[in-house]
């Protein structure tokens, strides 16, 4: 069998269909910029990158899109809040099972006065939304979390921790790394005031290019990270003040953005509910065979309620390490191993500082394939 990935969580692959070709087209027929050339050209890209715009309010059910801010990447964004908002003497509550893209940048603004507490999950990565009730404070700001663990695939429970924050007066942040273009999001029901996004995993767009979405309400009270050139307003040197201008100085991602324009015409043509029941097929397949073997530990939840498809493997009398790299060196077979960028999530989980082998599923994987990965798993597992 030809190499088969399973390390979707890192990023997709492959990506949309067409989509090299819809960059490379870019690039070599017309790569003019916006905002700057008063050509067609120019204005036939401006129409795309607005139409792309619109297309992601459409997969967030979002309104505005002005409101879409696009970034270098999900860890971008979420920068733009923790740093552009959070003051000194502002706390904020976290889950255990956040990303680096979130801890580090918090790590950071604690030297600066900021404060945060973490909700603890369970060993199966589990959040209860009322256990962020007791956290808040009066200089409590906002909640931050994942919709889903990068490690272990569960879901946290946005839309419950979405009406907390609207009832005591937060902001609500989600990271969507591991969820968008998966599961379905809806900004409106979830109360969901700063949405992050990236478009090179579930959204199957290029690496490089990312975003958020921000309520009104927010926007205002962000400082921009970045400023200077955005082809607006020319006459003065003072940062515009609307959307999305205030947040995208500089040259976009243009190629990127063109990139993610294709991909997303293909998600919501292929509908996201029908991509997230594949991948489920495919996780509830593996799990079940994986179950059968008794030296292999599955991290996490073990059944399908509220789970994405990535899934984490811990071997019990082999190095997690050792057996990522027979996978790949004797049956091509590309995983990750390690701790993904998460300590905090693996302390929750039980796994650190070990880390685990990381399987994620995409839509254009097949049951054929992940039975040739159990089957390296056992020959694996007996022969070392």
């Amino acid at each position: 069998m030809n190499s088969i990935y399973l390390d979707n969580g890192s990023t997709s692959f492959p990506k949309a269909p067409g989509l090299g070709k819809i960059i490379g087209d870019f690039l070599e027929n017309g790569a003019f910029n916006i905002n700057r050339g008063s050509y067609e050209g120019a204005y036939n890209l401006q129409s795309i990158v607005l139409h792309t715009r619109e297309l992601l309010c459409k997969l967030f059910n979002f309104s505005n899109s002005k409101n879409v801010i696009f970034t270098p990447s999900i860890t971008y964004s979420l920068n733009y809040f923790i740093k552009g908002f959070l003051k000194n003497g502002d706390h904020v509550i976290i889950s255990s099972m956040e990303h680096n893209a979130v801890m580090r940048p918090l790590t950071q603004m604690k030297e600066l006065g900021v404060t945060f507490d973490a909700v603890m999950g369970d060993k199966e990565g589990q959040i209860n939304s009322n256990d962020f009730i007791p956290f808040i404070k009066n200089n409590t700001k906002a909640i931050i979390t994942t919709h889903c663990s990068n490690v272990c695939g569960t879901i946290i429970p946005i839309k419950e921790i979405g009406q907390i924050c609207k009832k005591n007066n937060l902001y609500f942040v989600v990271d969507t790394a591991q969820s968008a273009g998966s599961i379905p999001i809806n900004m409106n029901d979830c109360n969901i005031d700063f949405l992050a996004f990236t478009g090179h995993k579930g959204l199957l767009g290029p690496q490089g290019i990312g975003g958020f979405i921000i309520s009104n309400e927010l926007s205002s009270k962000i400082n921009p990270l970045i400023s200077g050139g955005t082809g607006s307003l020319s006459d003065v040197e003072i940062l515009p003040d609307f959307l999305p201008d205030r947040f995208e100085s500089g040259t976009m991602n243009l190629p990127g953005i063109v990139g993610l324009h294709h991909s997303l015409t293909y998600l919501l043509d292929e509908k996201i509910e029908n991509i997230y029941s594949k991948k489920l097929r495919l996780t509830e397949y593996f799990l079940n065979e994986i179950s059968k073997i008794p030296c292999i530990e599955i991290v996490g939840k073990k059944d399908m309620k509220n789970r994405s498809s990535v899934v984490s493997l811990n071997f019990k009398d082999i190095d997690n390490a050792t057996v990522a790299f027979l996978l790949d060196s004797e049956y091509k077979i590309m995983t990750r191993v390690g701790l993904h960028c998460a300590p905090r999530a693996h302390k929750t989980l039980g796994t650190f500082p070990k880390g685990t082998v990381r399987f994620t599923f995409s839509h254009f994987n097949t049951i054929e394939e992940l039975d040739y990965c159990i089957n390296a798993l056992k020959k694996i597992i007996n022969e070392v």
